[in-house]
């Protein structure tokens, strides 16, 4: 069974997520796609990042009624800052029956030769990329393991939807209802 890991803050998680989850899902030889939610990306600060249950929490809620998509904490109980081929290995050892693929966008692509031991994830797991806007051209791109799925073109950030948040604009359908409810209720991202 081929699963799909798209790892993430999902700081918040946000629509744009969710279709690329979906399309992935739907539209490939994906059975299902994990939103790996990651507890600190060793590439980005950490300055305003929610604790990572809450961010967790918030995704599980936003995919509850889609049985094709699932949230995994497997990062939470591994060394940080969280590196991916020490995630991979880990889930290789605990699911040795499961095929997995990296689902990223071409933005990451262009940064990927930056990743610990990314030669390996390459040639052991492979990539599905979809694409971003104003990205040029990875050296990656022809790769024979970097699949490149059709995808809308959708630039939705959290950074904005963050920033929406603390200046008090609605971020109605940039996130699901039920994770707008959650940052209200909490007062998520209001500082």
């Amino acid at each position: 069974m081929k699963i799909g890991l798209f790892f993430g803050s999902f700081n918040p998680i946000h629509v744009g997520h969710l279709i690329i989850a979906n399309l992935m899902a739907e539209t490939t030889d994906l059975k299902k796609v994990w939103f790996v939610v990651s507890p600190q990306n060793p590439l980005k600060p950490s300055k305003g990042l929610l604790h990572e249950f809450d961010r967790y929490d918030m995704v599980r809620a936003a995919i509850f009624n889609n049985y094709k998509l699932e949230v995994s904490d497997i990062e939470f109980n591994l060394p940080k800052p969280s590196y991916t081929i020490h995630t991979l290995v880990h889930l290789h050892e605990k699911f040795p029956d499961k095929e997995f693929r990296i689902i990223m966008g071409e933005d990451n692509l262009a940064s990927f030769t930056r990743w610990k031991n990314y030669e390996r994830i390459l040639e052991d797991y492979g990539l599905y990329v979809y694409r971003r806007p104003n990205v040029q051209l990875s050296e990656l791109h022809t790769h024979p393991n970097v699949t490149f799925v059709e995808a809308p073109l959708l630039d939705i950030s959290a950074t904005f939807i963050r920033n929406c948040i603390r200046n008090k604009q609605s971020v109605r359908y940039l996130v699901p209802d039920v994770v707008e409810e959650m940052i209200r209720a909490k007062g998520f991202y209001q500082d």
